[in-house]
């Protein structure tokens, strides 16, 4: 299989040295697009967002029983609490499509359901609390109130659906879930996994505290003291990990985080090249001319909606960059079901998360999750554009 892989890429590099007219002005601008682009995503992303989330996948694959996963995520979790737990994640999290990933992965590894593990991927980046508010105040209450309801429903809808889609293998999860149940037992108080957890978590969001306008005073005092504030809760958490954990542990948290770093890392980057290639950064174009894009999302037809969704789904948006990119758009004729359907695939969704999550649930499921994704965002487009055109 590896070998199969291998060969693959060796056909494709081959073929796009052969035939790609690289003395094209447009073809040349394309490859400086992808290569700007993943020098964006690796100053912006990596060291801030990227890596304490490979640490919390790591510590959470080596920290949280399989039993505790199962009792809240599991098969067998009440689905009232499972879901209700997975689908608001992003109000705390408030990170990008790729962020989620090492999260997902941690969680699924441990014995989570594909239901509420889907709901919590595609919650994490799609219900920032300052992102919907950005929506609100830039592009209009209207669609700021429509993404918020919208994310928190296709967050539960979506994670329904999956479960009962693939229903069988969650039947044998089950199984496997009971027997992981009896046997494992915690290492420590819980309080102290749940207080390690939430200062890891709180690193990865003050951190990443986004800029805002100084009207939102209280998100803009937090962000004016977000090093302060992740360099006070980095002393407590290297307290906690000098006092609480063995030798032994930390060289397992260590090799985890590296599994999943060295799993998910090598897709992101290649499909952050691809969709710098294909669609350029924010405010550039790649090889197809933002124009076109402009054209196909005017009105509010199932074509508009349908485009809007697939195209959102596979660029790339960092954290609150969708919102200016949408004020353009909307600027060039863009319809609001259209705008509305962007802004419930796209930031959950890109080439690069596509991806990884392929590589962590397999094809089947991945292409159920995509299109679960699309088309109800092509739906929801489609009914808020009939009444808010």
């Amino acid at each position: 299989m590896k070998d199969r892989w291998i060969f693959l890429i060796f056909l494709i590099a081959f073929l796009a040295s052969y035939f790609i007219p690289f003395q094209q002005p447009t073809v040349q601008n394309a490859i400086s697009e992808a290569f700007l682009l993943l020098q964006e995503y690796a100053r912006e992303h990596v060291l801030l967002c990227l890596i304490p989330a490979f640490f919390i996948a790591g510590a959470i694959s080596v920290f949280v029983s399989k039993a505790s996963v199962i009792k809240y995520f599991g098969a067998k979790a009440k689905k009232i609490v499972s879901y209700s737990i997975a689908s608001v994640s992003g109000t705390i999290l408030a990170v990008c499509s790729c962020t989620v990933l090492p999260l997902f992965a941690g969680i699924y590894s441990r014995g989570a359901g594909i239901g509420p593990a889907t709901a919590f991927l595609y919650s994490g980046p799609a219900i920032n609390v300052l992102a919907i508010i950005l929506t609100a105040k830039v592009l209009g209450y209207k669609l700021g109130l429509a993404r918020a309801i919208g994310a928190v429903v296709f967050a539960v809808v979506i994670g329904l659906l999956m479960h009962l889609l693939f229903s069988k293998e969650e039947e044998k999860n089950r199984e496997q879930s009971e027997f992981m149940e009896e046997e494992e037992k915690e290492t420590r108080p819980f309080w102290k996994t749940i207080l390690y957890f939430a200062v890891m978590v709180g690193i990865l969001v003050f951190i990443n505290w986004g800029k805002s306008s100084p009207e939102l005073k209280v998100w803009h005092l937090i962000y004016q003291a977000k090093w302060y504030i992740g360099a006070v809760l980095l002393a407590v958490l290297a307290w906690m990990i000098i006092r609480w954990f063995r030798k032994e542990e930390l060289k397992e948290w260590t090799f985890s985080t590296w599994v999943f770093a060295k799993q998910i890392f090598p897709l992101l980057f290649a499909g952050v090249l691809a969709s710098g290639f294909l669609l350029g950064r924010p405010g550039h174009e790649g090889i197809i001319p933002s124009n076109w894009v402009a054209q196909l999302v005017g009105g509010n037809s199932l074509g508009a909606n349908l485009f809007a969704s697939v195209a959102g789904a596979l660029m790339y948006f960092a954290t609150l960059t969708e919102v200016p990119i949408l004020q353009g758009l909307l600027g060039a004729g863009m319809g609001q079901g259209p705008a509305l359907a962007l802004l419930l695939a796209g930031p959950a969704l890109s080439l690069p998360n596509m991806l990884v999550i392929r590589s962590i649930i397999g094809t089947k499921k991945t292409l159920a999750y995509i299109t679960l994704v699309v088309i109800m965002a092509t739906i929801t487009g489609m009914i808020y554009g009939h009444f808010f055109s």
